[in-house]
């Protein structure tokens, strides 16, 4: 079996492996400033899809240019936030470098699309394929190839702690190859139950005190779990940006069964109140005492643009911010210097800003207890800043592990 990583190598976003030259695992984009790609030129016989995150699904539309038609396999899902995202890459970006498809191709993905549940073996190219659940976000699977000599394990992104939506991840499907994400090989995590009482101790702390907490959240699973928890802690809330879709969609048929609790998911869907942005209608909502859970969890456009310079004068206000926040971002920016880029404008920020860390990905001891199932198998690293550093640790513990460069062939003959 040969593999060659044309992204997520040694990096985080773009995700894309190629098998053999004939089966594509994601396809993805890094959504910076500017975008980037997965590298060379792919033209798979089948495409298997791990989770819908744009760095693992964001560039698999150009995948049907010109008269190239590979079947797409991918759990429901999978499918339904990929398409999400993709209407909404073409809303915005639509025609310029940032979104390297057309609507056309975005019409033939629906055509070519072939969904799965967990467990259910299928064939893509040739191989028998497998899905089993993640435990990162609705949908989203370790995705096992075999060719008949050879079984390579996939994890794509995974968590091994029970969240509001989903369980953690317990498959460990025999691999003679794992690839294994990284992205917080070097972190250890509270346990969940510690941080969302805290974040929920703080939330009614600021409500109580007559303020506005805002908190900027991914779109696709980060802001659910919020809503999940403040309807479990009675806090009224507003939903605003790509995630009021978001939550609709979990909640179809075909999707729901991939939820932890679908009924936890529709109360907490009740409870909230989404926003459409009409005349006016976020700033009044930023002066009211209430929590507002809105795109972007890095602060790098949507409606939190509005509600944080609405609210960011007065220290009795609150910014609780959900995710991890890359260098560079305003969302960065603003935890170390308190100011932050926003909307085209420097703007010092004297609310209270917070840091709580709902990731969706395994810590160090999550991904070190996953992978003691594959202590005889062989793991390549990627998914993570620093994968070599990993692979070297794990190297030391008496694991065959590497971390291949971006476009580095690796072959099990070597």
């Amino acid at each position: 079996m040969e593999l060659e990583f044309v992204g997520g190598a040694r990096e985080i976003g773009r995700s894309a492996l190629v098998v053999d030259d004939t089966l594509l695992v994601d396809f993805g984009m890094d959504s910076g400033n500017p975008p980037a790609f997965p590298i060379g030129d792919v033209d798979p016989e089948a495409v298997v899809v791990s989770h819908g995150h744009l760095d693992h699904v964001g560039s698999i539309p150009a995948l049907l240019a010109g008269d190239a038609r590979p079947p797409v396999h991918w759990t429901p899902p999978t499918y339904d936030l990929t398409m999400l995202l993709a209407r909404d890459t073409l809303k915005l970006h639509g025609g310029t470098y940032d979104c390297p498809f057309t609507e056309a191709e975005l019409a033939r993905l629906t055509q070519v699309s072939e969904t799965h549940g967990y467990r259910e073996t299928f064939d893509a190219a040739g191989y028998e394929v497998t899905f089993y659940d993640a435990g990162h976000i609705p949908g989203s699977a370790h995705v096992l190839i075999d060719d008949g000599e050879t079984r390579l394990l996939y994890t794509g992104d995974f968590h091994t702690e029970n969240q509001q939506l989903l369980s953690g991840t317990t498959a460990r499907p025999d691999a003679d190859i794992v690839v294994c994400e990284s992205t917080y090989s070097e972190t250890s995590r509270r346990p969940r139950s510690e941080i969302e009482a805290e974040f929920v101790e703080s939330v009614q702390t600021t409500l109580w005190e007559g303020g506005t907490v805002v908190v900027p959240a991914f779109a696709i699973g980060r802001t659910q779990e919020i809503m999940c928890i403040c309807e479990q802690h009675d806090l009224e809330c507003y939903v605003d940006g790509l995630g009021t879709r978001v939550a609709e969609r979990f909640l179809q048929a075909g999707n729901r069964d991939f939820l932890r609790d679908p009924e936890l998911v529709r109360r907490a869907k009740g409870n909230a109140r989404f926003v459409d942005g009409r005349d006016g209608q976020r700033k009044r909502i930023a002066e009211q005492n209430t929590v507002i859970i809105t795109t972007s969890g890095m602060l790098h456009g949507g409606p939190a643009m509005t509600y944080i310079p609405e609210i960011r004068s007065h220290p009795v206000n609150k910014i609780a911010m959900t995710g991890y926040q890359v260098e560079g971002t305003p969302g960065r920016d603003l935890l170390d210097t308190g100011s932050a880029e926003l909307d085209g404008r420097m703007m010092p920020v004297s609310a209270q800003v917070e840091q709580y860390d709902f990731s969706a990905h395994a810590d160090r001891e999550g991904l070190r207890s996953f992978l003691e199932s594959y202590r005889d198998s062989t793991v390549l690293v990627n998914h993570g800043d620093r994968c070599v550093a990993f692979a070297d640790e794990l190297r030391a513990d008496g694991f065959d592990a590497s971390a291949p460069a971006l476009g580095e062939p690796w072959s099990t003959n070597d």
